[in-house]
C-alpha cells in the first residue's frame, strides 16, 4: 500500500486552484496538471507500507489544532511547478511532532526537509520557460481542521487518491 499523510482542501481552495490552473493553461503552460480531486498538502510521504492502522495510531498521538492555510508564491523543483504557503510556525511544529511520532514507531517516511507546497504541474513547460510571466497565486485561504491518511493507487488515467482515515480538531 502506498501511503501519505496530508491536509485535504475544501471546495473554496480547490475552486481557486482550479481557476489558477486554467489561467496557466491559457498562458501556454503545459505539463501533467494535478487533477482537482488529487490536490492536497503532503505532510509526510510514507510510501509502500502495509499497516495503515499503525500510521493512524501514530497520527492519533499527535494533537492537531486548527491551522490556517494561505498561498504565497510559486516555484519549481526541477520540472515540477508548485504554489507555496505562507510561513506557518504552527504547521511546521505539527509536522515535526508527527514525523517524530512516525520515527519512534519505526514507520518509514521521506525524511526530506518539509517544504509546504501544492503541486500543480509535473513535466512543466512554457514557451517562455521559467522566465515567462507567471501570475501570482490566487488569494485564498482555509482553516484546516483535520489531517488525513491517504492511499495512492495507480489507475489507467493516473494516480487515484483515497482517504484511509483522518484525525482532527
Amino acid at each position: 500500500m502506498r501511503l501519505f499523510i496530508a491536509i485535504r482542501f475544501d471546495n473554496k481552495i480547490l475552486d481557486a486552484l482550479t481557476r489558477y490552473r486554467e489561467e496557466l493553461k491559457k498562458l501556454g503552460v503545459t505539463g501533467r496538471f494535478t487533477p482537482r480531486e488529487n490536490m492536497h498538502l503532503t505532510l509526510a510521504f510514507i510510501g509502500e507500507y502495509n499497516d495503515p492502522d499503525a500510521v493512524l495510531e501514530a497520527m492519533e498521538q499527535v494533537e492537531f489544532k486548527q491551522v490556517k492555510i494561505r498561498f504565497d508564491g510559486v516555484g519549481w523543483f526541477d520540472d515540477l511547478f508548485w504554489i507555496g504557503l505562507k510561513d506557518n510556525p504552527q504547521l511546521l511544529d505539527y509536522v515535526k511532532r508527527l514525523r517524530h511520532q512516525l520515527a519512534e514507531r519505526g514507520i518509514p517516511f521521506d525524511r526530506k526537509k518539509f517544504s509546504p507546497h501544492i503541486t500543480l504541474t509535473r513535466k512543466y513547460a512554457s514557451a517562455g520557460g521559467r522566465s515567462a510571466a507567471i501570475p501570482k497565486p490566487p488569494e485564498s485561504s482555509m482553516i484546516a481542521t483535520e489531517v488525513s491518511l491517504m492511499r495512492s493507487d495507480r489507475g489507467k488515467n493516473g494516480m487515484i487518491y483515497s482517504e484511509v482515515g483522518s484525525v482532527g480538531y
